[in-house]
């Protein structure tokens, strides 16, 4: 503060009167500075306001943008109406906390793994006084590390306890977080916020317990194998019997044709059609020889010699 030059003839008492007042200024200057900064708040994009008076209790909601109050009788509170993530992962810096944060879920044989999780929600306008008397006004992301942390820990860790572990990290990994999501819902909505989804992301297992479900899998897949060499091998084999029955279906076939053909064949041979076929092929010429049931005779005129 500025040094002050009294005057002369200034007495004792009346410095400190003037003291005083120049005291008192400063204050009320500073009261109402303070009630001018204190007149205002505003309520940032993507938020919803929740206005709270102090001398009746009463509450009221209003929307983003600059909201005019009473100095030291009425209190605004934000909450967030744009879709708000909180997660838990086991990867530093990657969830909303800086160390592993994933969740500890049991199985329904007793055995326990990490599971990673992101919960993305939101208040709706018409909500909001109802977060800020369920909280006390707490701030969200008070609510997020108390509260929605809690909430979230508990529906998976009894969602999870209801399955076996190669039912929550494969076969029915989709319908834990069905049932996640439906029973997070209701307990959020108790409290005023909506949720969006739940995602499951990795699930992080024990050495021990990762080196079984190996084992486990190479066991599988050479069964899958075997399974597989078995099926080709017998249609292979039926693919064999198919054929041979073909091929003997064919020749059967063929014989009972051949068998019908020597059939109407002979039924058609008669002597005189023996004898036009002998009598079609002959080229005029008698035969030197003939035979029967007498010895040969030489038909040649005696003394030609041919």
């Amino acid at each position: 503060m500025p040094s002050v030059q009294l005057p002369d003839d200034f007495t004792a008492s009346k410095g400190l009167a003037w003291l005083g007042s120049r005291i008192a200024t400063l204050a009320l200057a500073f009261l109402a500075l303070t009630a001018l900064m204190s007149s205002y708040t505003i309520v940032a994009p993507g938020y919803t306001g929740v206005v709270f008076n102090i001398a009746t209790g009463s509450l009221r909601t209003v929307g983003q943008g600059l909201v005019v109050r009473m100095p030291w009788i009425t209190r605004v509170q934000s909450y967030p109406t744009a879709l708000r993530t909180y997660t838990m992962v086991a990867r530093m810096a990657e969830g909303s906390a800086t160390n592993d944060d994933s969740i500890d879920l049991p199985t329904k044989e007793g055995q326990h793994i990490r599971q990673d999780i992101s919960v993305t929600y939101n208040t709706s306008q018409d909500k909001a006084d109802k977060v800020f008397a369920s909280f006390r006004g707490a701030d969200v992301s008070e609510i997020e590390a108390t509260f929605i942390r809690r909430t979230i820990i508990t529906v998976a860790q009894n969602m999870a306890g209801q399955m076996s572990l190669s039912e929550i990290i494969s076969m029915r990994r989709s319908e834990l977080q069905e049932a996640v999501t439906k029973e997070l819902a209701v307990e959020l909505n108790k409290m005023g916020f909506n949720l969006d989804k739940v995602n499951l992301g990795a699930s992080h297992l024990p050495p021990a317990i990762e080196a079984q479900m190996q084992q486990k899998m190479a066991a599988q897949q050479q069964a899958q194998q075997a399974e597989y060499e078995l099926q080709k091998q017998t249609t292979l084999a039926k693919a064999a019997v198919a054929q041979a029955q073909g091929e003997a279906q064919a020749t059967l076939v063929k014989a009972e044709a051949q068998a019908k053909a020597n059939h109407l064949l002979q039924a058609s041979i008669s002597p005189t059609l023996v004898q036009y076929k002998s009598v079609e092929k002959w080229d005029g010429v008698l035969p030197h020889v003939t035979g029967g049931a007498t010895p040969f005779i030489d038909l040649r005129r005696p003394g030609k010699n041919e």
